[in-house]
């Protein structure tokens, strides 16, 4: 069956492509192709398509056939001959589609829907077995060492701290007493062996993202190159976190996640990753309210 205009035109560059891998090298199909689309009436039988490209009748019916199978035209009868119909949207790109045949290496360099333009990056896809997979989610309710959060059920707003501060006092939770200053280059803002998980101690690597970000978290703000979440990867640890102040969008949760899916599954070994946003850090500030000299804890 035809297809309308309306119907192809939100995928124009696809369907060229279609309509050019269809015709290939072969000269007889393009001459048949050509045929069909060029002149005023809208179908033509298979005798005068022979007459046009100088083929034989059942050269044409051969190559009419391939098209008509592949969309590029609608078979059908006139004079009781087998004819072939024009469809609209090959009708109005008919040079278009004879160029690119000619030069498909030009067609493959547009963007498509499947094919976005390119950003200089190279987008790789990996499939990994699910067995050597052992990346587990967690929030903060899941950390032993925060252990006090779980009664915590705070509605207020949102509580924020500098980078700073925040860092420091989450760092006396844990019972660290080295110095972390933060540096342009660091992998990670803190990198403790003092987070307990399951009753068991774990290297953990996390960053920290002050209120001098504005706005939700996304991954580009993560980082001057937007290469946090990687550089976090990158950290010898077993458990990889990433802490804000405000709201935290679903991307970042989104990167990481399979940036430790892919580290677990190449180490072939457990890890955990996960995210505190604003509402959870507020709960961490609340139930620890000495360490980041709040007063007394509830």
């Amino acid at each position: 069956m035809a297809v309308e205009v309306s119907d192809r035109s939100s995928n124009k560059v696809e369907n060229i492509e279609h309509a050019v891998e269809v015709l290939g090298r072969s000269k007889v199909r393009r001459a048949v192709f050509n045929a069909v689309y060029s002149g005023r009436g809208p179908t033509k039988t298979a005798t005068e398509l022979a007459g046009a490209t100088g083929h034989s009748r059942q050269q044409v019916l051969n190559e009419a056939k391939r098209l008509a199978d592949s969309g590029l035209v609608k078979q059908t009868t006139k004079n009781g001959e087998t004819a072939y119909e024009k469809d609209r949207f090959y009708q109005s790109n008919r040079l278009t589609v004879l160029r690119y045949a000619d030069a498909p290496e030009k067609l493959a360099a547009k963007p498509t829907k499947r094919r976005p333009a390119s950003s200089g990056r190279v987008e790789v896809k990996i499939s990994l077995s699910k067995k050597r997979v052992r990346a587990t989610h967690l929030t903060i309710d899941d950390i032993g060492s925060f252990s006090k959060v779980r009664r915590i059920q705070y509605k207020g707003p949102w509580v924020s701290l500098s980078e700073a501060n925040f860092k420091q006092g989450f760092a006396k939770i844990l019972g660290e007493k080295g110095v972390f200053k933060d540096w342009g280059g660091e992998s990670a803002d803190l990198v403790s062996t003092l987070l307990m998980i399951g009753g068991k101690r774990r290297a953990c690597a996390i960053a920290f993202k002050g209120p001098g970000t504005k706005g939700k978290l996304t991954p580009a703000k993560m980082g001057k190159n937007g290469d946090q979440i990687q550089r976090l990867a990158q950290c010898p640890a077993e458990v990889y976190l990433v802490q804000y102040s405000g709201q935290i969008d679903s991307s970042v949760l989104l990167q990481l996640e399979m940036l430790i899916q892919f580290k677990s599954y190449v180490q072939d070994r457990q890890l955990w990753y996960g995210i505190i946003d604003g509402h959870d850090s507020s709960r961490l500030v609340k139930a620890y309210a000495k360490d980041y000299g709040w007063g007394t804890t509830p």
